[in-house]
């Protein structure tokens, strides 16, 4: 179906590939012109591949001649120049058109696909150990009381049949899942037309449906076991058709563990955690981690 590659060097082509054909040149016309914007894009996709800081990406490039041949640098960028390359062309609106240019890329001229799926799944801030939090967690001291920490969310709308990424959003939770499914089937519709979709309980709402069915001509499936429990069947009609007919339908609804899948394969072969400290900086991460995967990600024919 689908895998991820291990090699530098064909992620390097790709992800230049991609940046040539959305990124200008350089930023500015009095630019020094060392770098070009694709070729720092590239060296944060790397950064993000390799697992590493910009520090140890700097390192590697200097090692690795073959690499730096490929991307076309002259001279190995210095640290500070890819944390502000970072903070500049990871904003929203350029990382939504390099992602579209991803999804162009896998797709060809497929502009409708037929079931997409829904999830959403934390990432860890920080390098606390999981050792540690083991250990923390199994005290039984009288002071300690349950506390809820932030973690980056990344929401993600999947291909089923591919594993292609159409469209992401990235935040920080705890946070439901209920006032981020419109949002994420527009960001979904902007890429592509959607026959169905669907999600888990956790973005089950008749107002959901509404929006899906009604206002964007899209079907959709979700389990409608949000609320308290009762023998009643629920009060919306969207809702009350889920209770009754999703079983008929589990054909339809059991790709939802595609994405599932995805979830799986970004954070076994990238990472689970993020670096960043601040929000934005957790946010441009988040998004990075996903072009990343969409770069790597090496259909079957």
């Amino acid at each position: 179906m689908s895998t991820l590659s291990k090699s530098p060097l064909y992620v390097a082509r790709r992800a230049l590939a991609v940046a040539t054909q959305v990124l200008r040149p350089y930023a500015h016309k009095f630019s020094p012109k060392l770098y070009t914007q694709p070729q720092l894009f590239v060296c944060l996709v790397l950064k993000t591949f390799f697992k590493t800081d910009y520090r140890g990406l700097t390192t590697l490039l200097r090692d690795l001649t073959d690499l730096r041949r490929t991307v076309g640098l002259r001279c190995v960028p210095h640290f500070t120049t890819l944390q502000k390359a970072s903070r500049r062309l990871l904003r929203q609106p350029r990382a939504r058109r390099l992602l579209s240019a991803t999804v162009r890329r896998h797709l060809g001229r497929r502009r409708r696909v037929r079931r997409a799926a829904f999830d959403s799944t934390g990432l860890d801030c920080g390098q606390r150990s999981y050792y540690y939090v083991r250990r923390r967690s199994a005290t039984s001291k009288r002071w300690q009381q349950l506390t809820y920490s932030h973690y980056a969310k990344l929401e993600l709308a999947v291909d089923t049949t591919n594993h292609v990424v159409l469209a992401n959003l990235a935040g920080r939770g705890p946070r439901p899942d209920t006032d981020r499914f419109q949002p994420l089937l527009k960001a979904t519709l902007h890429q592509v037309d959607v026959t169905a979709v669907v999600a888990d309980a956790g973005y089950d709402s008749e107002p959901n449906h509404q929006f899906a069915r009604d206002q964007c001509g899209v079907r959709s499936f979700m389990p409608a076991t949000i609320g308290r429990p009762t023998t009643k069947p629920p009060s919306g009609r969207y809702r009350r058709q889920m209770k009754q007919r999703l079983n008929k339908h589990y054909g339809r609804y059991g790709q939802r563990w595609q994405v599932e899948c995805t979830n799986s394969m970004i954070k076994r072969r990238l990472t689970s955690t993020v670096q960043a400290r601040s929000y934005w900086g957790q946010y441009r991460e988040s998004l990075l981690i996903v072009l990343t995967y969409q770069i790597m990600l090496v259909l079957d024919s």
